[in-house]
């Protein structure tokens, strides 16, 4: 499945990666990875699947009413039923992110709030200040594309224009770009 994956990417299948929210950048940042051969995720998430994030999010109409992670876990099986997941179909919290994502390399913030991405953040720099967390901020939108980027700030990595917010509406491909670049920016955190 990977002989056409960069020869750098083998080394993936031994690092494992939590996704923090598995809406429009989790689901999409998932799918990438997987892709990539990354070797274990860890996805949680508390939703069902509704009509509504078909638009930007990697689900179908059959998943409709489902768990996103029990859907997001088979169509990341169908992709590749060689990786191992792990999923957590609940709310995180201050107190349940060390049981959750202790064993991770990289976590992935994808929540659709400015307060669960703050509470996210700060507990994990707290927790796990040598472990990168990548964070998505500022999709919304349409066009604008040169103000996409990924800024550095020891191990936090945001990925979007930082600018936008959830009242201008989605867009799938802009939401899927700054999906990709966390995923992108996984992988060459554990390459290099």
């Amino acid at each position: 499945m990977f002989q056409r994956n960069h020869p750098i990417l083998r080394r993936l299948q031994h690092f494992s990666i939590g996704i923090a929210g598995c809406g429009g950048l989790g689901s999409n940042a998932a799918v990438a990875l997987v892709r990539a051969g990354i070797g274990k995720l860890t996805l949680v998430d508390f939703d069902t699947v509704e009509l509504s994030n078909l638009n930007r999010q990697h689900y179908f109409q059959r998943d409709i009413g489902l768990a996103k992670v029990d859907a997001l876990k088979n169509h990341l099986y169908a992709i590749n039923p060689s990786v191992t997941l792990v999923t957590h179909n609940l709310k995180i919290d201050k107190d349940t992110i060390t049981e959750l994502f202790s064993s991770v390399d990289i976590l992935i913030e994808a929540f659709d709030t400015v307060d669960a991405k703050m509470m996210l953040i700060e507990e994990w720099m707290t927790l796990f200040p040598d472990k990168p967390i990548v964070s998505g901020s500022g999709m919304a939108g349409v066009g604008n594309l040169d103000e996409l980027r990924v800024r550095k700030m020891g191990n936090l990595y945001i990925c979007g224009d930082e600018k936008r917010d959830m009242s201008e509406g989605f867009s799938a491909a802009r939401v899927a770009i700054v999906a990709n670049m966390q995923a992108e920016t996984v992988i060459s955190i554990l390459t290099n």
